[in-house]
């Protein structure tokens, strides 16, 4: 096996005449589309991530750019929720992405997992595989490959004539994705996984593998018949990486499936960026040695909901709810320095479309908006939690529950008096992964997995103890993404161990999607910032913003709130988190918002209110911490101020 790297190959040298086709030549080392030598300049975009309505805008600006592909990420949990249930309507028609980008002229490098890392929660693999506990996830497990054979048998038969040989846009499809990083090894699953994929889209299909720059990862996540490709970013020597692909892959085209432009948020985290100019001197290094490259992430997106992911490496950190990524069109899909730095390196090697790229999108600062308190959980249940609780001499899980994401609320009473602040415990690190802990509706404090495995406790016996547990998002990356959330093994309180619960799934989403809590009368007063003090606990509230004019693109920002989830006309929005950082606004979509009729914003705030009881909507995002705020007068005009506050 040769660990040379090839000279970039002329085009005369590579050519084969041929029907619609597209292949690997070893010989020349190239890909070869029709025949024709080929070379892809791609750029990762997530349709689960970018609003529908934006689908198009995104990819005209990718285009225009230079790409001349994309590469795409399917979630199945995005598509089969429940087992046996497959959607893919609205915001999840994979097909009509796939046509969008065939009208924009992008090829498209699909990554159908079923493992797929993102950043997404689990990895993009269903919560419900979890209800099996003994399952071994991402390996040979019978459960988890029929589980796996079903989903395939869907997703694999739609994609076929999409593939580019059959006149659709689709020019290589990955196999799982990274599996080299996962402690299995498990070389088994991998050829169940290649022989799955040549059933459904053909001998002529080409598969690929994507792996890390490490001798391991490409020993496990390699096999033969699946093309060799890695990852690696701007620390990486681009030399050095592509010697050691060349050990796994002698011949063929070189390909970067991930080539890092930025990178992701934790919270907690410093904003992550990548240095403009590292990024275009990178690219145009890979691409003068003929490398196919794919730019992750080119559009980043918003973790919607409760989409995002986390890692665990010496403790658990969920990502937050934007996934900007520090790419070169922002999370509202905006061209950046980063965007125009990229073009002049492409238009070095291809001919790119001509004309400017399209513009950023209007962004309105609509001011604040008032909200009213609606009423803490536990005194909400009947409607968050229709069908009632389930009743248990001992803890169940979410998954237990068939409850995959969101929050649950667990109800015992005190068995004793507590007249003294006593410690209720997690012994075994059990609280996944957030808990919120209140007796007789006082609120107590928070447990967090990892870092507060203890809150203290007054009250007297028989007095109502109230556990709100949110999940955070499930793990994505690594040996443990086999996270089971809500509270997992015994709380301890003093020397009792607590017992005989009252278990509620609460299914918040469902009632404002119903139209609560808006329904509930006919006219909902804005709440005076002048009545009230700071409220504790898990508390739902809610309001209304009129705009003045059309809808456009707006950022919600939490000055003085704690931690929480918010919704906006029934669209879960993500979580905020303000006082963790770094991020500080959230994304709204212009097209979620309506200029005719009042929209409608919920909040839940799970630790503490602030006295005002407001938030504001801005015209730019804020990503970081920093000291700079951005002032609104009326309801429309803003500036930027160096007050702390509002």
């Amino acid at each position: 096996k040769s660990s040379h790297l090839p000279k970039l190959v002329p085009v005369a040298l590579c050519w084969k005449a041929g029907e619609r086709s597209f292949s690997i030549d070893y010989k020349n080392n190239c890909f070869l589309r029709d025949g024709k030598p080929f070379q892809y300049i791609s750029g990762s975009i997530h349709y689960s991530r970018v609003p529908r309505y934006y689908w198009k805008d995104r990819l005209t600006k990718m285009y225009m750019t230079g790409l001349n592909a994309i590469q795409v990420y399917v979630p199945w949990n995005l598509h089969e929720p429940v087992q046996g249930t497959y959607t893919f309507e609205g915001d999840r028609d994979l097909e009509h992405f796939l046509n969008l980008a065939n009208q924009t002229g992008l090829f498209v490098i699909l990554r159908p997992g079923p493992y797929i890392c993102a950043e997404w929660d689990m990895g993009g693999l269903p919560a419900w595989l979890l209800q099996n506990p003994n399952i071994t996830l991402r390996s040979a497990d019978s459960d988890y490959l029929q589980a796996v054979s079903n989903w395939l048998a869907v997703l694999l038969t739609k994609m076929r004539p999409w593939l580019y040989q059959n006149g659709g846009n689709i020019i290589t499809v990955q196999v799982e994705n990274e599996y080299g990083s996962y402690f299995a090894c498990d070389y088994n699953y991998m050829r169940h996984l290649r022989t799955m994929f040549r059933a459904f889209l053909g001998e002529d299909a080409v598969l690929f593998t994507t792996d890390g720059n490490t001798d391991k990862e490409l020993l496990c996540g390699t096999l033969q018949g699946l093309y060799a490709t890695i990852d690696f970013g701007t620390d990486t020597n681009v030399t050095t990486a592509f010697s050691r692909l060349r050990k796994f892959e002698p011949y063929g085209p070189l390909v970067n499936s991930e080539f890092y432009t930025g990178w992701l948020d934790h919270w907690g985290d410093q904003h992550a960026s990548v240095d403009t100019q590292k990024v275009s001197r990178m690219l145009s290094d890979m691409l003068s040695l003929g490398a196919n490259v794919n730019m992750y992430m080119f559009e980043g997106g918003t973790n919607f909901g409760y989409w995002n992911g986390a890692d665990h490496d010496t403790q658990f950190r969920p990502v937050v709810t934007s996934y900007d990524y520090n790419a070169p069109l922002s999370e509202a899909g905006d061209p950046t320095d980063k965007l125009l730095a990229i073009r002049e390196v492409i238009k070095n090697f291809r001919d790119i479309p001509l004309g400017p790229i399209p513009p950023a999108s209007a962004k309105m600062a609509y001011g604040f908006v008032n909200l009213q308190k609606i009423g803490n959980i536990s005194g909400l249940l009947d409607t968050l939690s229709p069908q009632g609780p389930v009743r248990s001499q001992n803890l169940l899980t979410f998954e237990e529950m068939k409850q995959s994401y969101g929050f649950m609320l667990y109800r015992t009473l005190l068995p004793r008096d507590l007249p003294h602040a006593i410690s209720l415990i997690s012994p075994v690190n059990g609280i996944h992964d957030r808990a919120y802990v209140s007796v007789n509706g006082v609120y107590q404090g928070v447990m967090e997995r990892d870092i507060t495995l203890a809150v203290n406790v007054m009250g007297r016996r028989a007095d109502q103890l109230d556990i709100l547990v949110e999940n955070m998002g499930r793990v994505d990356f690594g040996s443990k993404i086999n996270d089971q959330k809500g509270l997992l093994g015994n709380l301890i309180l003093g020397s009792d161990v607590l017992s005989d619960w009252l278990i509620y799934s609460l299914d918040i989403d469902g009632a404002i999607q119903s139209g609560w809590p808006q329904s509930m009368r006919k006219d909902i007063h804005l709440f005076s910032e002048t009545d009230g003090g700071e409220e504790s606990g898990p508390t739902v509230y809610s309001g209304t913003l009129q705009l003045p004019g059309p809808a456009h693109d707006t950022f919600i920002k939490f000055n003085g709130w704690m931690k929480g989830q918010v919704w906006i006309n029934g669209v879960n929005l993500g979580r905020y988190w303000p006082q963790r950082g770094p991020q500080q606004t959230l994304y709204v979509p212009g097209p979620l918002l309506s200029s005719s009729v009042p929209n409608n914003i919920t909040i839940l705030e799970l630790e503490r209110a602030p006295q005002h009881r407001r938030v504001l909507f801005m015209d730019r995002p804020q990503l970081s911490k920093t000291t700079y705020v951005f002032l609104c007068t009326a309801s429309v005009t803003c500036s930027t101020n160096l007050r702390p506050d509002y």
